[in-house]
């Protein structure tokens, strides 16, 4: 069994807090999502997000106008610097202040790029080399600027970065140069009535826009002198400055005036993120009601207007060409790219509102479903990341969720009293369970055979069996003295059904059988979750006092018990009076999942580890803990006290309540009830934080990767390969260049190595079509197999896209003939690789098979024109 996961993706949660970016070409998205950043590719339809931390929840993200490097800082003020590409830190840094907002100069020219910071009510820009400067001296201070009153709210570069413009909550913007400039003094630009969000330069330099928060839009040109009023083009404002300087010094030289005053005029409704796009002159505005604007300046001409939320929209941004138009709302958690032009949504998504309670995975591994305090039902594809349907039948919390043996229908069990089944094909609600009292389901289980459904209750203490096909009930299993928790079929298809109550017992039923004489298998605690090893021969138990306990399904008597309250405690919550290593208290497991192969346990509970045991031959030893989270934003992830957030009355700074200080007062406000907010905590405690915990864990059918439903959304760790030893590895001169001299030798096999070893796609598709056709079953017979899975799936993406049908086949053909029981013997740890062939396979078959038919229609149809036409000119000869 391998142990080496790794984290790989978030599905559950696309937006948290903060700022959202395109990359240069506009092809990608940047989103952050609690602590991290997914990217969102919105060509290819797929996402990922990067493998690093931050110490909290991100509050500003930058982006390189090269691409290379992404700065990420939390809401203290930390931040990392991060190879974009490769997903590496670089650097750690703290700017020792929360951040507002974080820009990367424009120009990419210079030897040195800038990144402008907000530093309350000063800006600091730091100096960092780019790629082409062979040093590395991240974040060295050029210069703090000072002049603001309050705090500053946004930066912008001018087009050659010499300047930049800045808004503030002191209701003004200011103008500063990068360099000192002889006789320059800062810009105030003042006449706003509230704080202003954004300032942005026009294209030409000539214009400066204002927007402030309620709704005020300015234009600034260079004022105009009486000398210029009796020019006879009195229109035209004249730079100050002479046509020797530079643009730098025309915007720093010019003295900027009112010249237009507009206003949104939309009544209740406040400013609360804005963009702009220079080149087409674009305004983008999102409103705290949900509506977002575009306008087109300097006319201030209104072009689009659209309501795509119900909550406030937190930020904005536009694509480098001006087409798309992205948002994402931080309440409800949404993201959103709409294309303006077409008015169609590129990407529109939305993780659960509250906390995801539970998933299960569909047979093939390539779906998961999830559920949610919410109400809502989700699947997500893994291989995008992307969620493409959402059931809203349920009207309450989701408890538990299973798909059927074949996948194409999906259950549910929620507090609402309801069991829903849901077909996948046509994406629909075909047939709701209900028991003849009204009773809030917890737990959730299917036979193997998909014809019953199960459903533990919360009130009744029963459970109840449905037949799926007509959806009538079948049977009520009364006994438990208790709420059930847990539900499991034996995968065997026995007609065993085993129920865990909080009655402490376990009770395993023969659904089918004429007796229902049940000997219950007592533990020492609550239940909280079942699981059946894949044979059906064991079945494993957890309880509230941290203990796994396995059973002899056939003999019904005990044969382990794996204590594992010290293996799930860690982290200490913010008002615990005991340390982390101390504090096992309520640290349990509420989930387990056992591996294909039976050899291994995975668990998940009150914890921020989720915790992977080897119980084979009545063992239960820990091979490894995965920490699902190092967010600091998160209650339960600090392992000691940090004596800095201990105030002069010894209490924790973060147990304090202080939403009155915000500075808006609709942030101020709270309007709700309470007790009357779902899974938020209860309004009416002081102050509610998130606890880092798992509710639900699920191993993948194929066993390359797990799932876990946790606190930040649905983590999913797969195996990592890349730890496969070979001896290229110990090659320091292991270079692009040293591949193409090796490809340019004709040592095809060592080339295609070597690039793999690399793993830069480009590479590997000009080593892989420059092989002659000829030598390709040389070279595979002869490639080591640790690249075999890695070649096939290369040679099933480059048949999706390339025009070489032939070539790609004798490739497949030559892989599968030579390596073809390598991966029969371990067809489960690469299915997702020959599925992804057969599919490939399949398209070219039947895109193939339409294009003779089209043909073969076409030829028919040339012969008998012909023969018309004969016939016709034979008729006239004759004639």
């Amino acid at each position: 069994m391998k142990a080496n996961y790794k984290f790989s993706n978030i599905c559950g949660t696309v937006y948290r807090q903060g700022n959202v970016l395109f990359t240069p070409d506009g092809n990608s998205l940047l989103s952050p999502v609690g602590n991290r950043v997914s990217v969102f590719d919105l060509v290819n339809n797929k996402s990922r997000t990067l493998p690093v931390e931050n110490r909290k929840n991100i509050a500003a993200i930058a982006l390189s106008p090269d691409a290379n490097v992404l700065v990420t800082v939390d809401e203290d003020g930390r931040s990392l610097l991060v190879n974009f590409h490769r997903g590496v830190v670089l650097h750690h840094f703290n700017f020792q202040k929360p951040v507002k907002d974080i820009q990367f100069s424009p120009d990419g020219k210079q030897a040195y790029s800038y990144i402008a910071v907000t530093h309350d009510a000063h800006v600091q820009v730091w100096r960092t080399p780019n790629h082409l400067v062979r040093e590395f001296a991240p974040f060295v201070l050029h210069r703090t600027y000072t002049g603001h009153h309050d705090e500053v709210l946004s930066i912008r570069w001018s087009p050659d970065s010499k300047c930049f413009i800045t808004t503030s909550r002191d209701m003004t913007a200011r103008l500063f140069t990068l360099d000192p400039l002889e006789g320059f003094r800062p810009k105030t630009f003042a006449g706003h009535r509230d704080a202003v969000l954004g300032a942005y330069f026009s294209q030409n330099g000539r214009s400066i826009y204002t927007v402030s928060r309620d709704g005020a839009v300015f234009t600034w040109k260079a004022k105009v002198t009486e000398a210029d009023m009796d020019s006879d083009d009195d229109q035209t404002p004249i730079p100050i400055a002479s046509s020797s300087k530079n643009a730098a010094d025309t915007i720093a030289a010019t003295r900027w005036g009112v010249h237009d005053r507009h206003y949104f005029n939309l009544p209740n409704t406040k400013v609360v993120s804005t963009t702009f796009h220079p080149p087409s002159n674009l305004l983008v505005v999102g409103f705290s009601t949900g509506v977002f604007g575009l306008w087109e300046l300097p006319a201030f001409t209104n072009i689009h207007t659209l309501s795509i939320s119900q909550e406030k929209i937190s930020s904005v941004a536009i694509s480098p060409s001006g087409e798309w138009l992205a948002f994402g709302a931080r309440k409800l958690g949404q993201l959103l790219v709409w294309e303006w032009q077409s008015e169609s949504y590129i990407l529109k998504q939305q993780g659960h509102y509250f906390d995801m309670n539970t998933l299960a995975y569909a047979p093939d591994g390539q779906t998961i479903a999830t559920g949610g305090d919410d109400g809502k039902l989700k699947v997500w594809s893994v291989h995008t990341g992307f969620c493409f349907v959402t059931f809203s039948e349920h009207s309450a919390p989701i408890m538990d969720v299973a798909f059927a043996k074949h996948g194409s229908v999906l259950f549910s069990a929620s507090l609402d009293g309801t069991v829903r089944a849901y077909d996948l094909v046509r994406y629909r609600n075909f047939r709701t369970f209900t028991s003849p009292s009204p009773a809030q389901f917890s737990a959730l289980a299917v036979d193997p055979s998909g014809e019953v459904v199960a459903a533990g209750s919360t009130d009744s203490f029963e459970v109840f069996l449905w037949s799926v096909q007509t959806g009538k009930l079948l049977d009520i299993l009364a006994g438990h003295e208790a709420p059930v928790s847990s539900l499991a079929f034996s995968p065997t298809g026995a007609n065993q059904l085993a129920s865990g109550s909080w009655d402490r017992t376990v009770r395993i039923w023969n659904v089918f059988g004429r007796s229902r004489a049940v000997e219950p298998l007592t533990l020492s605690s609550d239940v909280l979750s079942l699981a059946f090893r894949p044979d059906g021969n064991e079945l494993a138990a957890s309880t509230l006092n941290g203990q796994i306990t396995f059973f002899d399904v056939r003999e019904s008597k005990q044969t382990n018990v794996i204590d594992g309250r010290k293996d799930v405690s860690g982290g200490r919550k913010a008002d615990d009076r005991v340390a982390a290593a101390n504090s096992a208290s309520g640290k349990a497991y509420t989930s387990l999942a056992y591996t294909a192969d039976g050899s291994c346990v995975l668990a998940g509970g009150n914890s921020k580890y989720v915790v992977l045991y080897d119980v084979r031959e009545g063992e239960g030893v820990l091979v490894k803990k995965f920490q699902i989270s190092e967010n600091l934003s998160l209650d339960g992830t600090e392992e000691f006290l940090d004596s800095r957030k201990v105030n002069s009355a010894g209490i924790n700074t973060d147990l304090i309540d202080d939403r009155g200080d915000a500075s808006d007062l609709e942030d101020r406000m709270d309007t709700s009830l309470p007790g009357a907010t779902r899974g938020a905590g209860d309004m009416s405690v002081r102050r509610y934080r998130q606890e880092a915990r798992t509710k639900c864990v699920r191993f993948s059918p194929t066993g390359r990767a797990w799932a876990g439903a946790s606190t930040e959304g649905l983590l999913i760790y797969s195996l990592d390969d890349t730890l496969a030893f070979d001896p290229f590895d110990l090659t320091i001169d292991l270079t692009p260049q040293a591949v193409l001299d090796v490809l340019a030798d004709s040592e095809y096999l060592k080339a295609l190595v070597l690039a793999f070893r690399l793993n830069e796609k480009p590479l590997i598709r000009c080593v892989y079509e420059r092989i002659p056709r000829g030598d390709v079953r040389l070279a595979v017979r002869q490639l080591p197999v640790v690249y075999v899975p890695a070649l096939l799936r290369f040679v099933a993406e480059h048949l999706e896209k390339s025009p070489h049908l032939e070539f790609d086949l004798i490739w497949v053909q030559a892989v599968l003939m030579a390596h073809g029981r390598f991966l029969r013997d371990r067809s489960g740890e690469h299915a997702p690789v020959l599925r992804s062939v057969q599919k490939a396979l399949g398209d070219v078959s039947g895109s193939t098979s339409s294009l003779c038919d089209e043909n073969t229609s076409t030829l028919l149809y040339l012969i008998d024109q012909s023969k018309v036409k004969h016939g016709v000119d034979c008729e006239t000869m004759q004639n």
